[in-house]
């Protein structure tokens, strides 16, 4: 394997399979699946995920919501999603951990960096939900920050489409991918990989992002042993 620890990022909306909203049960299972085959090559694995199928803190505030409430109902989100995962990947022979950085500890161990690293030094998947923990801060820069703080080789944003394209390859079929692109071309070109300020933050860290196909069966393990899947920004 190319990679020893990895921070796997996944929207909320890739839990809901064909789904309109919620969670898709197959759709979990499909990930821990995935998830488990990379665990037992002896990759540390520690996953971030969105709660976009749940609520979206953003999509409240333009409708009147205050942004700060929208925000908090998204971390809430994100551990329900958090627990879904945590119960497919336990099902499927995965000792796993979850914590949160908003304190629910009836259901979540507090965020604890020290703690975090124990759990993936002995084997265990760790789920960072609650996102940071602040309003106004994405589940893509929890992604990062997590990233940085458990020294993970590179950040797997595990996506819907196989790459990082010219334009959305879903509205426009002239668009060509990009197999591997630098942090600057993807500010330059205008291209949407993350937010800014998570973009940023990884630039800043030297940290790698690799955008794939996370629905494709066999594809994280490719990622992981360092073939050609999807588009790694680099600089």
């Amino acid at each position: 394997m190319q990679y020893k620890r990895i921070l796997l990022k996944l929207s909320g909306e890739a839990l809901m399979g064909q789904r309109q909203y919620g969670i898709d049960p197959e759709r979990l299972a499909d990930y821990a699946k995935e998830i488990k085959s990379v665990v037992d090559q002896g990759v540390q694995v520690a996953i971030v995920i969105g709660g976009g199928n749940i609520f979206r803190g953003v999509a409240g505030a333009s409708k009147g919501m205050d942004r700060v409430q929208g925000d908090h109902m998204g971390m809430l989100a994100t551990v329900i999603n958090g627990l879904a995962l945590q119960s497919a990947c336990e099902d499927a022979g995965i000792e796993t951990r979850l914590q949160s950085a908003v304190k629910i500890n009836e259901v979540a161990e507090p965020f604890i960096r020290r703690k975090a690293l124990r759990h993936l030094e002995k084997g265990r998947v760790v789920i960072f939900g609650g996102g940071t923990g602040n309003p106004y801060f994405t589940t893509d820069s929890a992604a990062v920050l997590r990233a940085i703080e458990i020294q993970a080789d590179v950040i797997l944003k595990g996506t819907r489409v196989d790459g990082i394209y010219t334009s959305d390859p879903e509205k426009d079929r002239q668009a060509t991918k990009f197999d591997f692109i630098s942090f600057e071309d993807v500010i330059n070109k205008g291209l949407k990989v993350m937010d800014t300020t998570a973009f940023t933050l990884s630039q800043e860290n030297e940290l790698p992002i690799i955008v794939f196909d996370m629905n494709k069966e066999g594809n994280l393990t490719k990622v992981v042993s360092g073939e050609n899947i999807g588009t790694k920004v680099n600089l």
